[in-house]
């Protein structure tokens, strides 16, 4: 892998999750709810043995959000690098409804691990969550296009 798609992974993944979670603040603050996943990733984080201040986890919470969307743009240049499915929108958004499913999957499992559930309107945080991961999957495909037009 050259430092050029090292640097262009990384562009993609910090568009794409910004946007995602622009997405997710904005209707948290609409919603009234909280479904900003860097503070719930804190919260979870609260309940698990991890010995280290609430301010350092709130720090590792962000980092682990944005490593999570490293790791799905690294899965989509792999998809994509290696013609396992077309560069296209259709592409784009199936990978989407994808990682829209583990991201619902993944949070159902991180829920289940804490005690004390966060006071939240599941229902509409799955729906949130799964169209931010469609907004994740264009912004990030949108980015690829950018850096590899002909």
């Amino acid at each position: 892998m050259t430092i050029e798609t090292i640097f262009q992974i990384f562009i993609e993944a910090v568009a794409a999750t910004s946007l995602m979670t622009l997405f997710s603040y904005a209707v948290s603050a609409a919603a009234r709810e909280v479904y900003k996943e860097p503070l719930l990733l804190t919260y979870v984080m609260s309940f698990l043995r991890i010995e280290v201040s609430l301010n350092v986890k709130s720090i590792l919470a962000w980092v682990v959000h944005y490593l999570i969307g490293i790791l799905f743009v690294i899965g989509y240049h792999v998809i994509w690098n290696n013609d396992i499915m077309e560069i296209s929108w259709l592409t784009a958004l199936i990978l989407g409804i994808c990682i829209g499913s583990i991201g619902i999957a993944g949070w159902m499992i991180l829920f289940s691990l804490v005690p004390k559930k966060p006071a939240i309107d599941y229902k509409g945080y799955y729906i949130q969550l799964f169209i931010a991961h469609l907004i994740f999957s264009a912004t990030a495909f949108k980015v690829y296009l950018l850096f590899n037009w002909p």
